[in-house]
Order: structure tokens, then C-alpha cells, then sequence
């Protein structure tokens, strides 16, 4: 189903550093598939391991590729800004933080940190205000929201909302 876009539209992929599990990857993915990321890559050996991923519930594995990678940010076009999503000193707070048009989010695993090289080569580091850290899914689906919150208001939001509830919700606000 085609779903509807701000008509603003720009280039959102999502790097994940070395992926703890396959319940993560699949989390991932839905919010890729529910905030029109374009692609998704990840590093590491520990989610090949596991059992393939059974949290995509609705399938955006089907249209956004999920693509192993030896290291990121890989092969990044001049266009495309990294943005890494860690808890480092010096960040910025993802409420202060205006979002690229093209844009590699990078996200380190729960059990660990992007790397320094990494870090270094980003054209932002963001964190996410909260008591402590995020799972990976929680942090891509905050991250995600951000960026679609800021886009301009445009009155693509009735046509995402009709396309986007199933076929159990046909629920109506009153005179409005």
C-alpha cells in the first residue's frame, strides 16, 4: 500500500551498530516502515546469528532493504548528513536539534557505544533527553517521530491518517 508523504519529502536510512537481537531489528523495522525510512543497514555479527526477525509485523522488510554493511557510515553521498543518536557529553538534545533533509541516523547497541571513529566523522551527535538509555527500537521510533514532528505541517497528515489505521479503526471526530 502506498502510503502518504509529506511533500517535503527527503532521504531517511538508519545504520544500526552491531545489533544485539533479532527482536531489536524487527522493531526497527516496523518504525522504518511507519516513518518512511528508505533504507536500513547494520554491522556486526550478532544478528545474523540469531533467528531471523519476527517483530516486522507489518512487513517493511518487503520494501526497505536491510542490508549488512563491514562498518559504518559506508558509502555516504556528499547530499547525505550522519546524524549519530548516542549519550555523549557535548550532544545536542534532540528537542534543540533541526533535522538534515538526507540524513544516515547511526544508533550504538544497548549493550555498548558507537564507535569513537564514527562519532568523529558525524555531522551531528544527538541524544535523547531521558533517565537513562533507550532500547535501540525505542530510541529509532523517538529519533523517527522528531524528524517527522518538524516537518512542515502540511495538510498531508488527513490522507497519512486514512491510509495508515487498519481496516478496525474507521473512528470519527464530530463536526470537525
Amino acid at each position: 500500500m502506498m502510503r502518504a508523504k509529506p511533500t517535503n519529502t527527503s532521504t531517511l536510512s538508519i545504520g544500526l551498530s552491531n545489533p544485539k537481537s533479532p527482536v531489536n531489528v524487527g522493531l526497527v523495522m516496523r518504525a522504518a516502515g511507519c516513518f518512511d525510512a528508505d533504507s536500513v543497514c547494520y554491522t556486526g555479527e550478532r544478528y545474523d546469528r540469531a533467528a531471523p526477525f519476527n517483530t516486522d509485523t507489518q512487513n517493511a522488510s518487503l520494501t526497505i532493504p536491510l542490508t549488512w554493511v563491514p562498518s559504518l557510515p559506508g558509502d555516504v553521498d556528499n547530499n547525505t548528513q550522519i546524524v549519530c543518536v548516542e549519550l555523549v557529553e557535548g550532544a545536542i538534545p534532540l528537542p534543540a536539534f533541526q533535522h538534515p533533509r538526507q540524513a544516515l541516523y547511526i544508533f550504538g547497541p544497548e549493550d555498548g557505544t558507537i564507535d569513537q571513529q564514527v562519532i568523529d566523522e558525524a555531522d551531528a551527535v544527538v541524544f535523547i533527553p531521558s533517565i537513562g538509555s533507550l532500547n535501540l527500537a525505542a530510541a529509532v521510533n523517538v529519533v523517527l517521530y522528531d524528524r517527522l514532528a518538524k516537518l512542515p505541517a502540511d495538510d498531508c497528515y488527513k490522507a497519512l491518517i486514512r491510509d495508515s489505521r487498519d481496516a478496525n479503526n474507521r473512528v470519527k471526530l464530530k463536526n470537525r
